[in-house]
């Protein structure tokens, strides 16, 4: 196949080029354009938006290249910001606004597959019952979650152009993990490496993950079978605690964990006062850092007829967190 991804230089594009460059040709759309091995060629964005023109210009191979176009791959976007510096806007404009460029571009290519990378922040920023499953009605908060699901909206909307000709899926991971990455996974491991105590030990959540390596398998499955358009949870098999978090950092760095189970009632009286003073727990923080947050994969794995993603859990937070030494 002739595989196109948008955002190639990321992540999770590095992480997708390296898993399908020996079956396929991978083309690129970035902001950046350093040479990358396994990709063909990387096109900026405004080619996407009229490759008619090309035709009259000395780069009529990109046209050629860009009709050859299999599948899209959509990963760019404007990742969450946990430090809630950027502005809204921002999300809008790079979250639903490349979006709307490249499913637009997808619409009148000959390309017959559409993988579109959304978010669980798109379907809710906390969940309601046990887990949460495609079956929840979207009450994204925050304007990382609205710009997602806005999105979302309007690869639905143009329905009536697709449904009959090409295959669309909208895939929701959880958060992400492995060997490049630097969200909040490292800064956690960071503070256990230098032997500070987990204080929130008396809280016992849980939380699913996703491997680099099963969102891999899954994009895989999605190039090579039928699967039907639709929206897809993704996370590994396994929730886990953060205190199970912490315990698998400290193995794999041969420390012993230091989980301290100071009384819930204590420690929320603390994040509410640090909440009136700045302190660096507030109530929010520590509801974040508390909260249970368990994805449901069971749809994902139906579609690709599978019984179990092929990285537990627990081996892929292992893999990922040597990755940090």
């Amino acid at each position: 196949m002739n595989i196109l991804i948008t955002g190639i230089h990321g992540f999770v594009g590095s992480n997708l080029v390296s898993a399908l460059q020996k079956m396929h040709k991978i083309y690129g759309v970035d902001i950046i354009f350093p040479v990358k091995d396994g990709v063909e060629t990387t096109f900026q964005w405004k080619d996407l938006d009229n490759p008619e023109h090309f035709y009259t210009s000395e780069e009529v191979d990109k046209v050629k290249l860009l009709r050859q176009i299999d599948i899209i791959i959509h990963l760019a976007g404007k990742a969450h910001d946990t430090k809630n510096e950027a502005q809204a806007q921002e999300y809008f404009d790079i979250n639903t606004g490349l979006t709307r460029k490249a499913f637009d571009f997808f619409l009148q290519s000959n390309a017959k597959k559409f993988i579109f990378f959304s978010s669980v922040k798109a379907a809710a920023d906390f969940v309601v019952g046990d887990v949460l499953t495609e079956a929840v009605i979207p009450c994204p908060k925050g304007p990382y979650g609205e710009s997602k699901i806005a999105a979302e909206d309007y690869i639905l909307s143009q329905k009536e152009k697709w449904e009959n000709r090409k295959q669309v899926y909208i895939l929701r991971p959880c958060m992400i993990h492995g060997p490049g990455n630097k969200g909040n996974l490292n800064l956690l491991y960071n503070v256990v490496k230098k032997g500070l105590p987990w204080p929130l030990g008396d809280f016992e959540n849980r939380r699913s993950f996703t491997s680099i390596d099963n969102l891999c398998y899954i994009i895989d499955g999605l190039i090579q079978k039928n699967v039907i358009s639709g929206i897809y949870h993704i996370a590994d098999d396994e929730s886990l605690s953060t205190n199970e978090l912490i315990e698998i950092m400290c193995n794999v760095m041969g420390k012993k964990p230091h989980i301290w189970k100071v009384n819930k009632g204590f420690m929320t009286g603390c994040a509410r006062l640090g909440s009136v003073i700045h302190l660096p727990l507030n109530l929010e923080r520590l509801q974040k850092l508390t909260e249970n947050y368990v994805v449901s994969n069971a749809k994902i794995k139906a579609a690709l007829e599978i019984d179990r993603m092929p990285v537990h859990a627990r081996e892929g937070l292992e893999k990922t967190i040597r990755s940090f030494q």
